[in-house]
């Protein structure tokens, strides 16, 4: 009983190893971008974008079952391009608004200082304004 490792018969030999072949060699399946859709659709749906890019992905889906691959590459890239603008939109468009407010707010705030004594000297004129 041979025990040693590793053993003579499992080995590879040179003449097992395959060039592949340009024929053999078979492009991988596009990406859908399926779950970001959904939560672009049902999360971040900014003007519907998230619902396009939706529909996009699952013809990508039907597309890669059926095995036209140039058709759902082209949608999947439609899709992601859907996806991209749903989210940049909806992580952008809060962040400008909250800007917005705060810039508003500290604004108003100086123009509140600034006019507390405009309107304590107005309101309070002297006695010998009256006359």
């Amino acid at each position: 009983m041979d025990t040693s490792y590793p053993r003579e018969d499992y080995l590879p030999t040179p003449s097992h190893k395959r060039d592949p072949s340009p024929a053999t060699l078979v492009p991988p399946a596009p990406r859908d971008h399926l779950v970001w859709s959904i939560f672009n659709t049902i999360y971040m749906n900014f003007c519907c974008l998230g619902f396009v890019a939706l529909a996009f992905s699952v013809k990508a889906r039907d597309r890669k079952v059926c095995g036209d691959v140039e058709a759902a590459r082209r949608f999947s890239s439609k899709a992601k391009c859907y996806n991209v603008l749903a989210t940049a939109g909806s992580v952008v468009l809060p962040l400008l608004l909250a800007a917005l407010v705060i810039t508003g707010v500290l604004h108003l705030s100086k123009l509140a200082q600034e006019s507390v004594g405009f309107f304590t000297y107005q309101f309070s004129p002297s006695d010998d304004e009256d006359k």
